[in-house]
């Protein structure tokens, strides 16, 4: 398991936003970055200012987009 879970497909459903295209639109966010963070791609490193966007845009504080675990380390329980 990983420490970091990015939550976007989860918020994009409370909010009812249906495509990465949608949020890409109404965010000004790429939809190859987007795209990542959907699939929880832990290896692109977003910056500071895409996460301001979408807490933003979900309103939501950047704890509920974006959970870290420090207790994972790693393998699978």
């Amino acid at each position: 398991m990983e420490k970091l879970r990015i939550h976007l497909s989860t918020l994009m459903g409370k909010k009812k936003v249906r495509s990465i295209h949608q949020l890409s639109k109404e965010t000004g966010i790429s939809r190859p970055v987007l795209g990542k963070l959907y699939k929880e791609d832990l290896s692109y490193k977003p910056h500071v200012d895409t996460l301001t966007k979408l807490c933003d845009y979900f309103e939501c504080p950047l704890e509920e987009l974006i959970e870290y675990d420090p207790r994972d380390n790693g393998q699978a329980i």
